[in-house]
């Protein structure tokens, strides 16, 4: 972040000399990431944790979109994987951002694409289950509206409007981001909070401005508001249910449950470390901590989509039989055209050597008393 002269601004200046404080404690960049076992261990997890991700969110979409009767549950939990997906399709990169020293080296415009990938799934995590807890709170509450009005084009409708909230959320992110050279030689992917000012007079005043006001929407709109309504909402729904004398019914709500425990714990300390750079003096010390601990928060943030399609599968054991099921064809229909390939050409060879030998023309021609006959080459 430079004004027109080339030169880094104040508000901008702190959180780069962090960072290059942490390079030169670490050393030359040619050799402290990726040699040691605790990187390379970090860096073949995410790997992992990748192909995991990508394949469990593809079962997920592939049986729920396409193995499940079309409900309004399976439309919640279609979106949740949808975002899930991309966010995990995204973690690859994260991974070679990794192994290549914590360097970025794919360009400025996909730095924006990947970084907005990593907000969207947050936003859409966040509205998408704080519209489910209060589906679940109609559904106790208004019983009798819920079942002339609630139906799955309206819950369409709803995650169309959810998700075209997260990209408006998700588009300062975007705009804001840029790829960053530092001393050492490596290229940040960062924040840029001086882009689009004309002039540099009180720059320094609105690049905290904006990096405040950005901090502060992260936390409120895609953590604390969907936090505090999943939390009423399903107060609310315990409170009625006690007054009625029954307990709750739903398989889904345990499923519910499971997936905000692990929504808050994941995307708890991303927060937290956004919150403490934010407020924490440019100069202080807690600013080099981090920068070293924003990564791994964005990693468990990450892992938040992995574990989302193990919780559906073990809060469902209907969508975990579909599966198997689903596999399990799969893997029929494959060995069925194997082994009918297999018979096809076995009849072929069986055939051409009992041919060959009821049909001998020299044999023939000898019993026969006929010429040779010339078999052609």
């Amino acid at each position: 972040m430079k004004d027109k002269r080339g030169r880094h601004t104040a508000a901008n200046r702190a959180p780069l000399s962090a960072i290059n404080k942490t390079s030169k404690m670490n050393g030359n960049i040619s050799h402290p990431v990726g040699s040691t076992s605790v990187n390379v261990f970090t860096i073949t997890l995410h790997g992992i944790f990748s192909a995991i991700g990508i394949v469990e969110n593809f079962l997920i979409i592939g049986v729920v979109g396409f193995r499940v009767r079309r409900t309004i549950i399976s439309i919640w939990i279609l979106n949740l994987a949808a975002s899930d997906l991309l966010a995990t399709s995204s973690l690859p990169f994260f991974t070679l951002y990794l192994a290549r020293g914590k360097t970025w080296t794919l360009g400025t415009t996909f730095c924006r694409i990947h970084s907005s990938i990593f907000f969207l799934n947050m936003f859409v995590s966040g509205f998408l289950l704080a519209a489910i807890s209060m589906d679940r709170c109609l559904v106790v509450l208004k019983p009798v509206w819920a079942q002339n009005y609630r139906n799955i084009d309206l819950v369409k409708k709803i995650c169309g409007v959810i998700w075209a909230m997260a990209v408006v959320c998700t588009i300062p992110f975007f705009l804001f981001r840029k790829v960053i050279s530092l001393p050492d030689g490596r290229n940040l992917c960062y924040y840029d909070y001086a882009r689009f000012l004309p002039e540099p007079k009180n720059q320094t005043a609105i690049i905290k401005q904006r990096k405040e006001g950005l901090a502060l929407m992260k936390l409120f709109i895609a953590f604390i508001i969907p936090l505090v309504i999943i939390i009423v909402s399903y107060a609310t729904v315990n409170s009625r249910l006690a007054r009625r004398g029954n307990r709750r019914p739903f398989r889904f709500v345990r499923l519910v449950v499971s997936v905000v425990v692990s929504f808050v714990l994941c995307w708890a300390p991303y927060h937290l470390f956004i919150v403490i750079e934010v407020m924490a003096p440019s100069t202080h010390s807690v600013q080099t901590f981090i920068i070293q601990a924003l990564p791994v928060a964005a990693t468990i943030g990450f892992l938040n989509s992995v574990l989302n399609p193990v919780l559906y599968v073990f809060s469902c054991p209907d969508l975990c039989r579909k599966i198997r099921h689903s596999l399990g064809a799969v893997m029929e229909s494959v060995l069925a055209e194997d082994l009918a390939e297999g018979r096809v050409s076995s009849c072929r060879r069986s055939d051409s050597s009992r041919l060959r030998m009821w049909y001998n023309p020299q044999r023939d021609s000898r019993l026969l008393g006929r010429p040779k006959v010339k078999t052609r080459p």
